[in-house]
């Protein structure tokens, strides 16, 4: 195998293991012509589909600013969300300026990587905070006798249970800091000692979604018993 294809394969196997959908040589229409991208990548969020172009540069020269403009042209005709040039050579000044405040980035291998995968994970942390305050306004439309009555929360007076209410605000208050993209950063809300016990630290995006996630997709789940006994 010649060592272009090979970068190319590689490049999608690096988004493939990211959990995203990747092809190489992919034609992609556009509003004017059709266009052949070395790989095209995609996935599904909030009911859109995200489209990056990836073309890859393994040359022995860095990339110049005309391609940089030319992808540039390729992504408003097509509507793509971003372009990606991946050199392993790097980048003249001027490709790099054209680059600057647009929605093509240039990188490498190892360094799209990482970029990839941040952006992808604050996505994640995006939906999931826009479905632990989905819960938070289901949750709080139910009667309080219903919320007992199906477990959603303890009776004031009686033995402390499971709280939707401690559980949302756990999550929204996690959810909200880890959107910051700070790490690491502790959890010391009340709710959350009343959780665990103690405060919470995270270190990373996985951390938060190991937590976080189970807690609000247990909720929706409470919630959606809870509406369709009531619907009966």
């Amino acid at each position: 195998m010649k060592a272009w294809k090979k970068y190319q394969e590689d490049v999608r196997d690096l988004f493939r293991a990211l959990g995203l959908q990747a092809e190489t040589d992919f034609s992609v229409e556009g509003v004017r012509t059709s266009h052949d991208i070395d790989v095209f990548v995609s996935t599904e969020f909030k009911g859109f589909r995200v489209k990056w172009l990836v073309e890859c540069k393994l040359w022995k020269t860095p990339v110049t600013k005309l391609h940089v403009l030319a992808l540039r042209e390729i992504v408003t005709d097509v509507g793509a969300d971003r372009g990606i040039i991946l050199s392993e050579s790097g980048f003249q000044r001027g490709a790099q300026e054209a680059a600057n405040l647009t929605n093509v980035h240039l990188a490498s291998l190892t360094s799209i990587g990482d970029s990839a995968s941040q952006e992808f994970s604050l996505m994640e942390i995006h939906e999931l905070y826009d479905k632990a305050e989905e819960n938070k306004i289901i949750y709080w439309d139910i009667p309080k006798s219903t919320r007992i009555k199906y477990g959603l929360r303890f009776d004031v007076g009686g033995p402390v249970g499971y709280s939707g209410n401690i559980i949302s605000e756990f999550c929204l208050d996690v959810l909200a800091k880890a959107l910051r993209g700070v790490y690491p950063f502790t959890s010391t809300s009340n709710e959350g000692y009343q959780l665990f016990g103690k405060d919470m630290e995270f270190g990373n995006v996985k951390d938060v979604l190991s937590i976080v996630q189970p807690l609000v997709d247990e909720l929706s789940e409470k919630l959606e018993f809870c509406r369709a006994q009531e619907s009966k």
